[in-house]
């Protein structure tokens, strides 16, 4: 709750108003047995018409007046309740961005998506139906038992005891329950994480007829989650027989009573009419109550859910350097080794390395070798487990995050673009940039010509995920908006894979004219992809096997050489 209350706290005075005018609402409910008791024993007992005919006006301003309390509350509680998940979400929000890449690898991101979603808008409605529920509830059922007394202690006994019976199955179902809407939501995890992983690879899935299996391994989880949703079902479901059972044999000990003491002329008619009614109005109540704690507990666990993502910190720090010395060089590595959260062997051990400002760098290897590992330790994506990564002579570490984030840019392996438009996708990259740079930018990513030709070149509309352009197109756009950036460090990792060989040739030719001496980082599974460059990093099972040029390598470093003669036959092929 410690993270609910900051949100909570801004509509205090909304807190305040939604119970209140609900409170008023009661009132009215609590008035209409005494008036309609009034009107059988004095207006219908009587024949008078005129006494009939007030108190039938006078109950119609009462339920004008509760219709407008009601509408009042429900208005001031949804207001409070959806901005203080708003704040929450906010915050979740940042939560998450801030957590380092191994913690979100630890969480799932379908734990992530349901705790933003599903688990926060449990707690939304947990909270609206408590502002207008919380006291209205507890205030009518109490309510109407001191009113019954007031009609006749003898029956109003009966109230006591229905009260006390309807508490115990009410607790007693909700203490049952509580647990188990816990593992529904876990069950949800599990769903979720099964639906994203078919959506995102919906393709592979029908390129391989695996559209079945996949079926059936979204029915087991669905099953799951289903079967535990019928299981806490089934117990809340108890609540409502119970209850009407309790209430009816009650109404019965009222009626039976009642007519003994109404033909000795103890207890009038309408004080029987009323009586009920209070009963009445006593199950309607509890059921609302039982329902008001159900979703409480619900949403008690969703934020407790939520809580656990707050409460989590983040394992990245960052210092306050903004500048290190030129004379260093840009990129150091000392003995360092990365073992990802949960992954038995390092994917990277003991790499030790200098890279000089202005080099060309290619970094080469077979599939799962920790090409792209060595670039998210750049970037600081991920620390080192062991030893130390310095940027211009500064541990990384210590580096201002504004201060590191504008140094290095990356293209990353896997194309991403946001919906919007061209131009704003290439604003990632700098916020300020003009249209001039734009087109600069998009000619050296040789994407100028493509971009020309749609109907609105640069507000033309990007789809989610770049949907509407093709691999190439979309490798094209990420690497113009690294080059908007202007950084010292960039990084391109295997960005180039959809790019025929003149494009990428003209892409190279490109990036080495950028002005200042700009420090490139090229990972690629092609040796004629890095060929050129001024110093070449060989990996093999995470570890640094050859550095060196091309023809150093292609004589000292067997690796190198193997992957080289492959891809070489091939071609000749």
């Amino acid at each position: 709750m410690k993270h609910l209350l900051p949100y909570f706290k801004k509509y205090k005075w909304l807190s305040i108003l939604a119970p209140a005018f609900k409170m008023l609402e009661a009132c009215f409910d609590l008035t209409v047995p005494l008036i309609v008791a009034g009107i059988i024993d004095k207006g219908i007992a009587e024949h008078n018409k005129e006494y009939i005919i007030s108190r039938f006006l006078l109950l119609l301003l009462m339920a004008l007046l509760g219709l407008l309390s009601s509408f009042t509350a429900q208005f001031f509680a949804a207001k409070a309740a959806i901005g203080t998940a708003t704040g929450l979400r906010h915050q979740l929000m940042e939560k998450i961005q801030s957590l380092s890449f191994s913690q979100r690898d630890k969480i799932g991101k379908s734990t992530l998506i349901t705790r933003l979603t599903s688990d926060i808008n449990l707690v939304q409605n947990g909270l609206n139906i408590f502002l207008r529920l919380f006291m209205r509830s507890p205030f009518i059922v109490f309510g109407a038992t001191v009113l019954a007394f007031t009609v006749n202690r003898d029956l109003a006994l009966i109230f006591v005891g229905i009260i006390i019976i309807l508490f115990i199955i009410v607790f007693s179902i909700m203490h049952i329950t509580n647990p188990m809407h816990k593992d529904v939501q876990k069950k949800l995890d599990s769903v979720t994480a099964i639906t994203k992983e078919n959506l995102s690879g919906v393709r592979v899935i029908r390129a391989f007829s695996r559209q079945e299996k996949q079926k059936e391994s979204f029915c087991k989880a669905n099953d799951k989650l289903l079967s535990s949703q019928l299981k806490v079902g089934n117990f809340s479901a108890l609540l409502n027989p119970l209850t009407y059972v309790t209430v009816n044999a009650a109404i019965i000990l009222v009626l039976w009573f009642g007519a003994e003491k109404s033909d000795s002329g103890a207890v009038l008619s309408g004080d029987i009419v009323a009586l009920i009614n209070y009963i009445g109005q006593i199950l309607i109540e509890l059921v609302k109550l039982a329902t008001l704690i159900t979703l409480i507990a619900r949403s008690i666990a969703s934020m407790s859910r939520v809580g656990q993502i707050l409460d989590e910190e983040s394992t990245i720090t960052f210092g306050n350097v903004t500048s290190g010395d030129i004379n260093s060089p840009i990129i150091t590595f000392e003995n360092v080794s990365l073992t990802y959260e949960g992954a038995g062997a390092p994917s990277l051990s003991s790499l030790s390395f200098d890279i000089i400002k202005g080099e060309t760098v290619g970094i080469i290897g077979s599939t799962g070798s920790g090409k792209s590992s060595l670039a998210h330790l750049i970037t600081r994506f991920y620390d080192a487990t062991e030893g130390e990564i310095k940027l211009m002579g500064e541990n990384l570490k210590n580096w201002d995050k504004s201060a590191l984030r504008k140094k290095i840019s990356i293209v990353p392996q896997k194309p991403l673009l946001f919906s919007g438009t061209i131009r704003s996708n290439l604003l990632w990259g700098n916020g300020n940039a003009d249209d001039n740079e734009l087109w600069d930018a998009l000619e050296r990513a040789q994407a100028k010509a493509f971009v020309k030709e749609k109907k609105n070149a640069l507000d033309e509309k990007v789809e989610q995920g770049g949907a509407n352009f093709s691999g190439g197109q979309k490798q094209r756009l990420t690497i113009a908006r690294a080059l908007l950036s202007k950084a010292d460090i960039l990084i391109f990792d295997d960005s180039a894979s959809a790019l025929d060989f003149a494009t990428e040739a003209a892409l190279r030719k490109a990036v080495k004219t950028l002005p200042g001496d700009v420090t490139t980082f090229i990972i690629s599974q092609r040796t004629s992809s890095i060929a050129h460059a001024d110093k070449i990093l060989v990996l093999e099972d995470g570890c640094l096997v050859g550095t060196g040029t091309h023809s150093s390598l292609l004589e000292n470093c067997t690796v190198y050489r193997e992957i080289h003669e492959s891809q070489f036959k091939k071609e000749a092929e």
